[in-house]
């Protein structure tokens, strides 16, 4: 919609209107603005369930078969999900269903509980609870680490239950067997009902002493008698309190307690969150005994407010610069305000617009608005310059607000609405990067247009107001911008005599572009120091617990300041030999070295701790994994196949071969399949002689050996549960199995286990089990080495793919993070064609030309190569922010022609000047604005290109594209800009030659 002239001329005079109207949306942004919630970046999560399911004891092939397959398939079915994962382990198996993006969560959880309660009938019996699912965010990481802490009181990483820890030799002696101990307990503690005395008066309640809950309770059990005396628990076991699970502890700063990872249910603010949980934590404390300790490992909100808090500097430091600028060209005190109080209503209003439409204040945002306020403020300084000339030409400054306003009206909508179009490829992106762009792209949107209607109504109402009539003085001329208008003309006069040079220098910047984008060095996004950093520890995949909590204990006393870490199946690892840590750095500011040079110097003296590896990856705000935010890298690769035996070879080939290239780090695979087995062959035929089954024999190992939920006893607040186990003494002991009766059905007598079984000697076996959609997979994880950019990894990846010749059977792909990377590149340059698209079809049906657009758009190749120069100089790949910055530019730089061509149109149809010296004027009159808005927005990236405080990792690209490349096409295009304007007149609009008369002034 194009805004006449008329729309100016009633706001002149309208001032009190207008300052009210003005007002009042100052006002929405200022009551909008405390109610925008707060976040690292916009909400960006994938609809994500994890499906878990435990059945202690369980060997990971049991549990891949009998609880993994059945789930599996039902849950294939559920519509909409675009990858399924799942590892099984001992005990435990964990199935992650990544939904299309579009999915309605909470629909995808009414239809995956269905898929749970289908699959039921064809899970284990002896399950002890039902599959879990829970919504998750694989991009999220913690919002809260809490330690828990007690010098007196034991505290454990898993919760409390009540164990029965049996000897072997005691039941044989007193020919008893451990199916009579489960027996016993299981029929000794119920909570049923048991019904009410309804008489004639009154109503009684019956109970009775059916639970029991304390050991002391358990020990006077009679689990048999024995001529004639009974045999209690506590005469062949030891009943005491201890964790669910005996194989998991956690330590923090070298002292045992219990870790608390809190992560926000997707949608949720996190500020929000963690500022509730932060302040009912006196009181839970209150709850607790005065001698535990509870205190805050790592808060996430801290980088997220300090991030945001410099990017509210640099918005600030952003504002000044531009105002100083505007005061230098303008060098009016009224002129200057009155761009200020335009840029000041921009910014104001459009967090009301970023409250309607339901967006938070986070690092992308803001980063929006410090950008806007370099081309915001442009269509005010365009309207103001051209009345302050009018001004200066001695005009009174209500007929120069008229004048000025309606002249420059057209080309501030074109200006806006072309700066518009380049943003509709990001607000039609799918994907993770068009989730995270289009609260970006609509707030740029909202701040342009708030701008462009303030600049048309409400900047010539204050300067016909304000600005008073002047007389220029010869004494002028000696200023900084007469100067530099003067050296413009004679260069200008240089170019436009050589013409045929400056189409080949044209021509060469678009061979430079397009040669640039091709081998700049390709990333996502850039990793940022959160200073928070995740480890995951591997080590033999036969190692004791014992030995596990050792090497843990040795590791740790490398760790710095705070950490935390944890052994055995606890906070996304299932197995023994897979151990977390969690370490926090101080703020970025008191160190003197980055997180991942941090990384880098612990490395060595990690290494000197043999038998075992810690991988290291520092938190991000953007990470996306395919089990749900549980990896031990930056980086995954997925291969997969029916043969499982294939597939496992492969990858062991491919990890090995991908560690040998020094570009990458922490290659590692989890295929495990080095698992100490001990295997009991069954002689059915001698169990069969005494009427014991394969499950009888099963049974009795469950009991002894599986961490058996026998029973469980019920309290008002929860529930604990009863486990059966033999003496911890003999429970790693192969020789103990030596001890273990059991009980014919047909005899009645006791059968020796050695009896019916035969031991062989330990072999390998799988510790755990991974699918990918239902096929069996292995995921190779890694990182890349400093200054190496994720495009070269993924590139050697597919290259040393190519080189062992891995088989088609055999199907590799990338996942998460590496994944989305490559559906981005992919997708690159069409969104820049895109962009361009769009920018040639507005400007083309706002001046009803085919050939102006194209010289508007001939400002574009040299801005490309001044961002892509100076990404290469400060040692950056082209990540998914240099690409914002490159899109922004195509919004930008056309600014220059806009301002251009839009004169020198006027000129040649109202004004009858040839398009030579329409040209020449266009360029000179217009140099002044030209040159305050791309200053202006140079020197509002410049804060985001020095790249100071938490979370700058992020902006720099950003601000270093958009400052390179306004900085080059600044230089270029105020001479080839008007040559092409020239050279495609002579081309699309040829006419008869003029008298040499009509010579432009430059060529006389």
């Amino acid at each position: 919609m194009i805004i006449r002239p008329g729309l100016s001329a009633w706001f002149i005079h309208h001032p009190v209107a207008t300052l009210l109207l003005t007002a009042a949306a100052a006002l929405l942004g200022l009551f909008a603005l405390p109610q925008l919630p707060i976040a690292p970046l916009p909400d960006t999560e994938f609809p994500t369930i994890q499906v878990s399911a435990n059945l202690p004891g369980a060997s990971p092939e049991t549990m891949a078969s009998s609880v993994a397959t059945p789930l599996e398939v039902q849950l294939s079915s559920v519509p909409g999900i675009q990858q399924m994962t799942s590892t099984s382990a001992l005990g435990s198996t964990s199935i992650t269903l990544q939904f299309v993006l579009g999915k309605d969560i909470d629909a995808a959880a009414q239809e995956v509980q269905s898929a749970i309660n289908t699959a039921t009938a064809r899970l284990p019996v002896d399950l002890p609870n039902l599959p879990r699912w829970r919504k998750v965010n694989p991009a999220d990481s913690p919002i809260l680490v809490l330690r828990v802490q007690s010098d007196y009181m034991p505290l454990t990483q898993q919760k409390p239950a009540l164990r029965i820890q049996a000897a072997p030799e005691r039941l044989a002696a007193y020919e008893l067997t451990l199916a009579d101990v489960r027996s016993v307990v299981q029929q000794a503690s119920v909570n049923r009902a048991k019904g009410a005395i309804v008489g004639e008066r009154r109503a009684s309640t019956l109970d009775t002493n059916d639970q029991i809950f304390s050991p002391e309770e358990y020990d006077r059990l009679v689990v048999a008698w024995r001529d004639g005396k009974p045999i209690m628990l506590k005469d062949v076991a030891k009943v005491s309190f201890g964790p669910e699970n005996d194989y998991a502890r956690a330590w923090q700063n070298g002292k045992p307690g219990v870790s608390f990872i809190i992560r926000r249910q997707p949608g949720a603010n996190i500020v929000e969150v963690t500022d509730r949980i932060l302040e009912n934590l006196p009181t839970l404390k209150a709850m607790l005994p005065a001698t535990v300790e509870v205190d805050v490992l790592n808060d996430r909100t801290r980088t997220i407010r300090a991030s945001l808090h410099e990017v509210e500097l640099t918005l600030m430091v952003s504002i000044v610069l531009v105002i100083l600028v505007m005061s230098l060209f303008l060098r009016r005190l009224a002129a200057t305000l009155i761009v200020t109080a335009v840029l000041g209503i921009a910014l104001v209003s459009t967090f009301a617009a970023m409250y309607a439409l339901g967006f938070s204040i986070n690092n992308l945002t803001l980063v929006a608005l410090v950008i806007a306020v370099g081309f915001v403020v442009d269509d005010a300084i365009v309207v103001v310059e051209n009345i302050h000339r009018h001004v200066e030409a001695g005009e009174p400054a209500r007929e120069a607000a008229l004048q000025g306003a309606s002249e420059i009206g057209f080309t501030v909508v074109s200006i806006s609405f072309s700066l518009i179009a380049a943003f509709i490829p990001l607000l039609f992106m799918g994907g993770i990067v068009g989730r995270l762009f289009n609260e970006f792209a609509m707030t740029v949107t909202a701040a342009i247009l708030i701008s462009m209607v303030a600049s048309l109504t409400l900047a010539p109402s204050l300067a016909a107001r304000f600005m008073k009539p002047i007389a220029r003085h010869t004494s002028e001329s000696n200023t900084l911008p007469e100067r530099m208008v003067e050296f413009y003309d004679r260069t200008l006069r240089w170019a436009l005599h050589h013409q045929r040079t400056m189409l080949a220098i044209f021509l060469c910047t678009i061979v430079i572009a397009i040669a640039g984008y091709v081998y700049i060095p390709k990333g996502f996004f850039p990793l940022q120091d959160t200073a928070f950093l995740f480890g995951t520890t591997q080590a033999a995949q036969n190692i004791s617990y014992d030995e596990m909590v050792e090497k843990h204990a040795r590791l740790a006393r490398i760790a710095v300041q705070s950490y935390g870490h944890a052994v055995g199946a606890t906070g996304g690892s299932q197995t023994l030999a897979n151990g977390r840590f969690w370490v926090v750095l101080k703020d970025r500011s008191d160190r003197d070295v980055s997180i991942f040079e941090f990384i880098e110097r612990l490395r060595p003296k990690l290494e000197q701790i043999p038998g075992i590896v810690l991988f290291f990856r520092a938190a991000q705000d953007i990470f996306l994994s395919s089990v749900g935010g549980v990896s031990r890298t930056q980086y995954q690769y997925s291969m997969k196949s029916s043969d499982s035996a294939l597939v496992a070879e492969w990858a062991d080939r491919l990890t090995e071969r991908l560690a040998r290239i020094p570009e990458l780090r922490d290659v590692s695979n989890d295929l495990q399949r080095g698992a100490s087995v001990t295997k009991l062959t069954i002689d059915r035929t001698a169990a069969a002689r005494f009427g014991l089954s394969a499950a009888d024999i099963d049974q009795t190992l469950y009991d002894a050996f599986g961490q058996r939920q026998i029973s469980e006893y019920q309290t008002e607040t929860n529930q604990y549960k009863v486990i059966l186990e033999i003496d911890p003494r003999q429970r790693g002991r192969v020789e103990s199995l030596a001890y273990f009766h059991l009980r014919s059905p047909l005899t009645g007598e006791m059968v020796p286990l050695s009896a019916v079984t035969t031991i062989a000697p330990p072999s390998s076996g799988p510790l755990s089990i991974s699918h990918n959609g239902m096929f069996p997979a292995v995921t190779v994880s890694f990182n890349v080495a400093p200054g190496v950019a994720l495009g070269e990894a993924v590139d050697l990846i597919s290259q040393a793919e190519a080189e062992l010749g891995m088989p088609s059977t055999v199907v590799g792909s990338f996942l998460g993070t590496a994944q989305a990377f490559k559906e981005t590149l992919a997708t690159q340059p069409l969104l820049i064609l895109a962009a361009l698209l769009a920018v040639y079809i507005i400007l083309g049906v706002l001046y009803e030309s085919f050939v102006h657009p194209l010289t508007i758009l001939s400002t574009l190749p040299p801005a490309g190569i001044g961002a892509l120069f100076l990404l290469w100089l400060w040692g950056l790949d082209f990540t998914i922010m240099s690409l914002i910055g490159l899109v922004l530019l195509i919004g930008i730089v056309k600014k220059n022609g806009i301002l251009m061509v839009d004169f020198a149109i006027d000129a040649e149809r109202r004004l009858g000047l040839s398009p030579e010296e329409a040209v020449y004027r266009a360029c000179l009159t217009r140099f002044r604005p030209i040159m305050m808005t791309t200053i202006a927005a140079m020197l509002a990236a410049v804060p985001l290109m020095i790249g100071f405080g938490t979370g700058s990792e992020l902006r720099q690209p950003l601000g270093i594209a958009v400052f390179g490349g306004l900085l080059v096409s600044q230089i270029l295009t105020l001479y080839t800009t008007p040559v092409i304007y020239l050279a495609l007149d002579r081309v699309f609009h040829k006419k008869a030659a003029r008298p040499a008369a009509t010579r432009p002034a430059w060529a006389k």
